[in-house]
């Protein structure tokens, strides 16, 4: 299935594997009015900044796309993510910030009465969004509350957890932020909410209502608060900022300067594979190669063709037009057409349930990483 270019965020579309690509002509800051970017991984991690992100978005900016910040991350306001994004050197308002807090208290005020008491296990960041609906903020599960909502939060103790188990177990609705199991920070990969929501369920038996990406309640706040018509959705995981476009129809480019790697993406199912695929956030301004396959599951980008034999083996072959020159006259290699041939290869054979068991060992060197 395509991607409709005339109405590229289609609710309904889906668009499970690379390409067709959105133009190889036209970089994604001249296609598309609003970039929802994902923080962790994309622009920051943890204490510091991505290369060449700040310089990139304010780039597109230049371009016309404008910037929505869009993050799992509960944990501070839309006001402190802005103040930080600015110290980064990057343009920012509280306004162009959108935090799964706000999607979570955004879906408790639409099944609670106002000023119903909401158990808090988070930061700042969710107890001003809660508060900012309407409702009311609290900490123990002796004020009876109506609902717990869970964010990350560093600080987050035993207790506070227990008191959480107890509202859940109680009956109170129980409302995620978001689930994911890991962040990234400037030491590795942490625990992330999703770990701290598995406690809670292993304790109660109970599941909770997921707001964050890749949930529906995210993107159509994201879109609602940025007013964005054209979006595409920038990320570095697959099952939260790039499934969130499979789900809504978006298309996405996927940046590999977080948590996913090349052999991650070479693996994606269907829900899980993005539009476009860039090295960092300079992807946003230049044109992005065509990157197809054959019926029979042979894969071509630039210069690069990929399938997997009948051994199951995925093997690449390079095609130069005389000169040295890209056969398909389309943009310069930024070093991952080898990976955008591979991926595609490897997704096609996958689908037809023959799924790529090896790696040849004559590869690019763009790809002497990749394992199966």
């Amino acid at each position: 299935m395509t991607v409709d270019l005339a109405n590229p965020a289609a609710p309904g579309a889906v668009h499970p594997a690379y390409g067709p690509p959105l133009a190889a002509s036209a970089a994604p800051a001249e296609r598309f009015d609003v970039a929802l970017l994902d923080l962790d991984g994309v622009v920051y991690r943890g204490e510091g900044a991505v290369p060449h992100a700040a310089e990139a978005i304010g780039a597109a900016g230049k371009d016309g796309m404008r910037a929505a910040y869009v993050t799992n991350n509960a944990l501070r306001t839309p006001e402190a993510v802005a103040d930080r994004l600015v110290r980064f050197g990057v343009p920012a308002r509280a306004e162009d910030v959108i935090t799964s807090a706000q999607a979570a208290a955004h879906v408790l005020r639409e099944r609670l009465p106002a000023g119903a008491a909401v158990l808090v296990l988070g930061g700042e960041g969710l107890r001003a969004a809660v508060t900012a609906e309407g409702l009311r903020p609290v900490t123990s599960a002796d004020d009876e509350p109506s609902a717990v909502v869970q964010g990350f939060d560093p600080e987050l103790t035993y207790a506070r957890l227990a008191e959480g188990a107890l509202a859940v177990r109680a009956g109170a609705r129980w409302v995620a932020s978001n689930a994911d199991l890991t962040v990234p920070t400037e030491r590795g990969i942490a625990p992330g909410n999703g770990s701290l929501v598995a406690m809670i369920r292993a304790a109660t038996g109970a599941e909770p209502l997921v707001a964050g990406k890749p949930e529906p309640a995210m993107h159509a706040e994201s879109v609602r608060r940025s007013r964005a018509q054209r979006p595409i959705i920038v990320g570095d995981r697959l099952d939260t900022d790039i499934e969130a476009g499979t789900r809504s129809g978006t298309p996405t480019l996927l940046v590999l300067t977080g948590v996913t790697d090349g052999s991650e993406l070479l693996a994606a199912g269907p829900a899980s594979r993005p539009t476009l695929l860039a090295a960092d956030l300079r992807g946003l301004l230049r044109p992005h190669p065509a990157a197809d396959r054959e019926p029979d599951g042979t894969a071509h980008c630039g210069a690069w063709t990929c399938q997997v034999d009948a051994e199951g083996t995925l093997r690449w072959h390079q095609s130069l037009a005389p000169g040295g020159s890209r056969r398909d006259g389309g943009p310069p290699d930024d070093g991952l057409d080898a990976l955008r041939a591979a991926c595609q290869a490897a997704w096609a054979a996958s689908d037809a349930g023959r799924p790529a068991r090896r790696l040849a060992d004559d590869r690019p060197s763009s790809c002497a990483d990749l394992t199966v």
